[in-house]
């Protein structure tokens, strides 16, 4: 299977090449030529396996240039061992007491805590097998924006991954006190951490900027390497999240909560589009979906958009208690606009144009219609996400971090305005609540959290009892390596020199 660019469609590459690269050269994402279709007999097949065989023939049906024992080898590295506390990286946990039957599709059992894990565990894998399929020898320098959750992933997913190098930057007051410790305290010798004096927007616009500059490409290919990206838009970075949405759905046939064909809702909190994408690219492959319930914070430039068809970035920005959603320019939604305008790159790189000069487009009644067809889309703010979390807490004695109840509380208005009560439910749960453990613990308790966010997760735990995960107890105490700012301008100063190269 080859992969394309959502600007333009005559660009082929292989899954290798797409996924070593990360990005086109004019700025394009790389998406598969076609998708494989998914009948109830692979649906049947899903069911009867673990989640490793799931991830096995899914990812194998996408990158049909890898063999399968290169597949179940990167598949074993990143989901088999310790890595993922339980033994199902994966679970689902039913919500008691609600309207309709809602499934929690726990993502954060892995070494950070948070859903990134998922495909960042494999993604390194994935990537090292993909440049020696080119016949690359070049070091692959990883550069990833990062509002919060992502940082930290790919940081510990490429940890001394020999022949790579990665640099992460993330908005200085963008992120929680929790986020920041874990990146700015990793270790590894081949990782770098620089926080930077704006948003998220500003740094994913300045990584893309350096991945497009051909100053920047000519200097790293002078010393014997070559960028690639940790990001959503690296298709090696979406796919592993296909796997999880059919493995949801498989664990539901396989306890008997549905029959084979019932249709399902899932809800996704999400920011860069990335994670529902995924879920929306398994409803095209055949997974039995009703509705794809896309859910903001604040920052409702996603809502608006799928309401009205209009994406407009000019809007105030808000740093809230969900910082992993504080996005205004969500990236993989260039993907879906490719597919949903049946490939015409055209089309797409207008669009993506008039975004970059103007901050805003609209695509036209057409694409709205299919939009409405396949999204339901909603929004709250930070005091509705703390009603949330208490609610939940009270209700179910469950304790969810502030991106899960901001699905959880779009949820309920979806509910209130559809009355669909009788659709199961899949709730994408995106983090640990103790990795935003002051947020949590004020919305549960206000009287308490006027502490720093590690004595505010031991004292969540004793009003909980929700056990804390290793990896948050393992920061306590450890020394920060990374203290390095630098405006958005100086970024690509700060990735040379990392490097070791002179401007």
């Amino acid at each position: 299977m080859n992969y394309q660019c959502t600007r333009n469609s005559a660009e082929q590459v292989s899954a290798a090449q797409a996924i070593a690269q990360g990005i086109s050269g004019d700025g394009g994402l790389f998406v598969p030529e076609n998708l494989p279709q998914y009948d109830s007999s692979v649906l049947e097949e899903l069911r009867d396996g673990t989640y490793l065989q799931r991830a096995e023939r899914i990812l194998g049906d996408f990158l049909t240039d890898f063999t399968a024992e290169e597949i179940r080898e990167c598949v074993e590295k990143a989901y088999g061992g310790e890595k993922f506390s339980g033994g199902h990286p994966a679970p689902l946990v039913e919500l008691p007491n609600c309207p309709a039957p809602v499934y929690l599709l726990e993502l954060w059992h892995g070494p950070t805590c948070a859903f990134k894990d998922m495909a960042l565990q494999i993604l390194p894998h994935l990537l090292t097998k993909s440049l020696k399929k080119i016949h690359s020898d070049k070091t692959a320098v990883i550069l990833v924006a990062t509002s919060g959750d992502t940082g930290k992933a790919a940081l510990e997913g490429f940890r001394d991954v020999e022949g790579t190098k990665i640099l992460v930057f993330y908005p200085q007051n963008g992120v929680s006190a929790m986020q920041k410790t874990q990146m700015t305290t990793q270790e590894g010798g081949n990782v770098a951490v620089c926080a930077i004096e704006g948003n998220f927007d500003d740094a994913q616009t300045g990584v893309k900027r350096i991945f497009t500059d051909p100053i920047m490409k000519e200097k790293l290919e002078e010393n014997g390497m070559m960028f690639s990206s940790a990001n959503s838009i690296n298709w090696g970075r979406l796919l592993p999240q296909i796997v999880y949405y059919f493995s949801a759905y498989s664990d539901l046939l396989k306890e008997g909560k549905i029959q084979l064909g019932q249709e399902i809702n899932i809800v996704v909190p999400t920011g860069n589009f990335g994670n529902i994408l995924a879920a929306y690219y398994a409803k095209k492959m055949g997974l039995p979906v009703h509705k794809l319930i896309c859910a903001s914070n604040a920052n409702n430039v996603l809502t608006e958009f799928l309401r009205t068809g209009v994406y407009d970035r000019n809007r105030q920005f808000f740093t809230t208690i969900s910082p992993s959603m504080d996005i205004l320019v969500s990236s993989n939604l260039e993907r879906l606009l490719y597919d949903l305008t049946d490939r015409d790159s055209a089309r797409v790189a207008g669009w993506m144009k008039q975004l970059s000069e103007t901050g805003r487009y609209e695509v036209g009644p057409e694409i709205l219609q299919k939009l409405h067809e396949i999204f339901h889309a909603g929004f709250c703010d930070d005091t509705q996400t703390g009603e949330a979390i208490a609610e939940v807490y009270h209700m179910s004695h469950y304790v969810c971090d502030t991106h899960t109840a901001v699905a959880v509380q779009v949820y309920r208005h979806y509910l209130a305005e559809t009355q669909d009560e009788k659709t199961p439910t899949v709730v994408a749960s995106t983090a640990n609540p103790y990795k935003f453990a002051t947020s949590v613990l004020l919305s549960i308790d206000s009287k308490k959290g006027d502490s720093s966010d590690l004595e505010n997760v031991h004292t969540l735990e004793a009003l909980t009892g929700a056990p804390v995960p290793a990896p948050i107890s393992a920061l306590e105490g450890k020394p920060v390596r990374f203290t390095q700012c630098c405006t958005p301008d100086h970024m690509s100063d700060m990735v040379l020199s990392g490097l070791g190269i002179s401007r």
